[in-house]
């Protein structure tokens, strides 16, 4: 099965069928799985993805909402909604879904919506609230399966069956002893394989891993990810247990932490939306650029400084920009990768010196593979070996700096307590304008003068 993609067909069969009326729109939107339809709402009318919604069963209509992009704001959807169809589908969403659309809204919103729920699931899901949305506790459904590790093979069985009546899908079952402290988890394969008169105490793995409520998430993608979890517990300072994180949730964090720092290294901040108008993006955006143009100026003051030695070889102004364009693309490729490198590792005083080292010696190969490319081209182009010797010298030097700008600059902002996707970018694309222009034109003076 291939992945969904909007396609202009898709749309117009839907806004024809809103048209025909609702056994016509029933039938088309029988052809589409709840997930898809929640990618054709991001081309309808808002006007049309309510009718939508109140047209379908709240089962269906729960899975669309939950499966909408938060920058489609499916909080705007819900809250919209006539009251007793709203509280249908909040009360068919999981408990952690629920509380990430609901977290969107005002506070006086958040509260209409809970006091129509039932004080079950008001309680839960205010409970979540508490949490700040990108830690486990934000993450976490408190819907989970839950047995005493007293049972016998027959009563946990019996009890799973139960708690599973209420639950759609469940992966790992948690073993609790009778204060609710968290002992371990056992496998339901476990559990059935085992002889009939076996005690749960025999079954039980007490080496789980586990988090906080308070980690941050992508620790728990890191821990889901590392040890090839289908979830992980969430218990508190007291070993009681929570809830549970659970991968699907996982993959959407992962989505997440890789957009934010993809923008953040572009000078992007993450607050701007990728669907958002021009409006939001230049708000977003002037700032970095304005502060890039600060830096801009620094590296400009060096070819002033150096301007009569431009006025007597000209061409020095040519071979300059490729010098600096080669150090910030070079110095762009180290910080990449050393950002990821610092969202998956919490990596020691000797990795961090590794990864410079690396990121020094591939800048040395790279530089020096470049600038004989570039001494040969000045050799025959310009028939300068001497100028030639100038820029094989500046692009080597300006490859070394970008590595080792690159790899430093976000392992010293990480090590202050710095974003360092969010800082880097900036500051390396000075050192590499900077030096790049001061490395050619010093040479210059100094050996062609």
């Amino acid at each position: 099965m291939q992945s969904f993609e909007i396609d202009k067909s898709d749309v117009l069969k839907v806004k024809n069928a809103i048209l025909a009326g609702d056994e016509t729109l029933k039938t088309v939107l029988e052809d589409y799985h709840a997930s898809e339809i929640a990618i054709l709402f991001e081309r309808l009318a808002k006007s049309e993805q309510q009718y939508i919604i109140n047209l379908l069963p709240a089962e269906i209509a729960s899975e669309i909402i939950s499966e909408m992009d938060e920058e489609s704001h499916p909080e705007d959807l819900l809250f919209q909604m006539h009251p007793d169809k709203r509280t249908e589908i909040v009360e068919e969403l999981d408990y952690d879904d629920a509380t990430d659309i609901i977290s969107q809204l005002e506070d006086h919103e958040q509260k209409e919506i809970l006091e129509d729920l039932n004080e079950e699931d008001a309680s839960n899901i205010r409970n979540l609230l508490t949490y700040d949305e990108k830690t486990a506790g934000g993450l976490m459904n408190t819907d989970l399966i839950c047995v005493n590790i007293n049972l016998t093979k027959k009563d946990a069985i019996d009890e799973i069956i139960r708690q599973s009546e209420e639950m759609e899908e469940f992966y790992t079952i948690y073993v609790v002893d009778e204060n609710d402290i968290f002992k371990g988890i056992v496998s339901l394969k476990d559990i059935i394989k085992a002889k009939h008169n076996a005690q749960l105490t025999e079954l039980v793995k007490t080496d789980a891993v586990y988090v906080h409520p308070d980690t941050d998430q992508e620790e728990v993608a890191n821990l889901i990810s590392q040890y090839n979890l289908t979830s992980i517990p969430v218990i508190d300072e007291h070993q009681k247990l929570l809830g549970r994180v659970t991968f699907d949730d996982v993959i959407d964090v992962m989505e997440a932490e890789s957009t934010e720092d993809i923008l953040k290294i572009s000078g992007v901040s993450e607050d701007e939306e990728l669907s958002g108008n021009w409006v939001e993006a230049v708000k977003s955006r002037l700032p970095w650029l304005v502060i890039n143009l600060g830096t801009a100026f620094l590296a400009s003051s060096v070819v002033r400084y150096f301007d009569p030695t431009i006025k007597l070889i000209p061409s020095l102004a040519a071979y300059m920009t490729i010098i600096a364009g080669m150090g910030g693309n070079a110095a762009t490729q180290a910080l990449a990768v050393t950002v990821r490198r610092i969202s998956l590792y919490d990596l020691s005083d000797k990795q961090s010196y590794r990864a410079v080292l690396k990121e020094f010696t591939v800048g040395l190969i790279n530089g020096a593979s470049n600038g004989l490319i570039v001494f040969l081209f000045a050799y025959f182009f310009d028939g300068n070996p001497m100028l030639g010797l100038v820029i094989f010298l500046a692009m080597t030097g300006n490859l070394v700096i970008a590595g080792i700008t690159g790899a430093g600059i976000p392992l010293i902002l990480k090590r202050v307590g710095i974003d360092p996707a969010i800082a880097s970018s900036i500051i390396i694309t000075t050192f590499t304008d900077v030096f790049g222009f001061m490395l050619i034109l010093g040479l210059a003076s100094k050996l062609l003068l």
